[in-house]
């Protein structure tokens, strides 16, 4: 039988990575122990090793490409992985009580952090790049074709569920003068969005989603499904429903999964966010069934490689003024959390969509835009 070194250094072969090589995607092990706790324990094995130096890579982006690109996260599957992903189908992990752990554990870590990283939009989802040539642009413009995707007009109210650090109702009535309520559970993204938008004609609440309330001409969702479990679709989508006037539109921005799986992998539900799970077009269609009408799907996976590579380069950038507050331990996590995030974009594992839905159809033909 062959060892667990050699087991993984043949499997790396397979994606292009030679074990202690040259190439800015190989790994550079320090650890002899490496091997074992890779095979021991798959996604967590080889993220915590990360954390604790056990090896290096000097594009981790890279090499996540090339180690999804070719499935070999496929191949380590084991019944360890079996076990996790079959305790998430028998509970429920997004219960209103559950949801909270990741508002505290994630969002909830400072703010100074999310400032340095996210750029002056405060936007924690992907960019569209389309034109774009900085970060900046890019969140602007996303923020800009959601306006125009649910064809917004001065006047019209909107209900932003998981609204975030509250920028997109900030740009919304800044630029299509509307109102609008913005609900979220985090404590300090909240804070955020009261402050940054005094004076607006928005409201933000500290509440759960399924405790959102009121009739709204628009409502959005920007990178909220990602937490509310695959068991709670049918509940989401049912809660946007209810908020919406009958001729209303309904924009869902989410990141998405090819398979249908019940949790994300180990290490990201442990380290960055508890319960998350990445919705699948299954799940989602068969939630929205007898719900709602699909208008548009729109895919722009790939540019969640740049906003996230554009991420980690400021989070770098500031680490030297914000490491304070934090361990080295944590500056390796983070950067293994943003650059694997950016390999998987890239190698098109995962993919960010937005669709936009009503309620009975638009009478003669919604018109896609881009």
């Amino acid at each position: 039988m062959k060892k667990d070194k050699e087991v993984i250094t043949d499997l790396a072969a397979q994606a292009g990575i030679v074990v202690n090589g040259a190439e800015p995607w190989d790994i550079q092990v320090h650890n002899e122990d490496f091997y074992p706790r890779v095979m021991r324990h798959l996604h967590l094995g080889l993220g915590e090793s990360y954390m604790d130096g056990w090896w290096d890579c000097a594009r981790l982006d890279e090499f996540f490409f090339r180690v999804l690109r070719v499935d070999l996260d496929d191949a380590l599957m084991n019944w360890t992985m079996a076990a996790h992903y079959l305790k998430a189908r028998i509970l429920n992990h997004q219960t209103k009580s559950r949801s909270l752990k990741v508002a505290h554990e994630h969002y909830d870590i400072g703010n100074d952090l999310y400032k340095s990283m996210l750029g002056k939009s405060m936007a924690y989802t992907c960019g569209y790049w389309k034109d774009a040539k900085t970060l900046d642009e890019a969140q602007e413009a996303k923020f800009d074709l959601i306006c125009k995707k649910v064809g917004l007009k001065p006047g019209m109210s909107i209900l932003d569920l998981g609204c975030g650090f509250g920028s997109f109702l900030k740009y919304a009535a800044e630029h299509y003068k509307i109102t609008g309520v913005g609900v979220n559970i985090s404590k300090e993204q909240i804070k955020f969005a009261r402050e940054s938008c005094k004076g607006l004609p928005v409201e933000f609440q500290l509440t759960d989603y399924r405790e959102a309330k009121g009739k709204f001409d628009r409502v959005i969702s920007i990178g909220l499904t990602e937490h509310i479990g695959y068991k709670n679709y049918r509940t989401f989508l049912t809660v946007a429903r209810d908020r919406l006037n009958d001729d209303g539109l309904f924009l869902l921005h989410t990141i998405g999964s090819n398979v249908s799986n019940t949790m994300t992998d180990p290490w990201t539900t442990k380290y960055i966010f508890p319960n998350s799970n990445l919705p699948s077009v299954k799940y989602l269609g068969d939630a929205m069934e007898h719900l709602f009408v699909l208008e548009d799907w729109h895919n722009f996976g790939a540019d969640y490689d740049k906003t996230l590579m554009a991420w980690h380069d400021n989070f770098v950038a500031s680490w030297p003024s914000i490491k304070k507050d934090y361990s080295e331990r944590f500056y390796r996590m983070w950067t293994y959390y943003l650059l694997s995030c950016a390999g998987s974009f890239r190698a098109r594992k995962i993919q960010l969509w937005q669709l936009v839905l009503s309620k009975k159809g638009v009478l003669g033909g919604y018109h896609s835009i881009r």
